[in-house]
């Protein structure tokens, strides 16, 4: 009995970790690029 709830727990971190991988790896600390200017060049009153 304690066998089959081991592989079962084993399974779930096997499971819960596939997922996070999967979230997170490609995932780096990159500030967003900024976005093209808006002026045209012409002077504001």
């Amino acid at each position: 009995m304690w066998l089959i709830l081991l592989e079962a727990l084993a399974a779930l971190l096997i499971l819960i970790f596939i997922v996070w991988w999967t979230m997170f790896s490609g995932r780096k600390d990159r500030k967003p690029t900024d976005a093209p200017s808006q002026d045209d060049g012409t002077p504001r009153p």
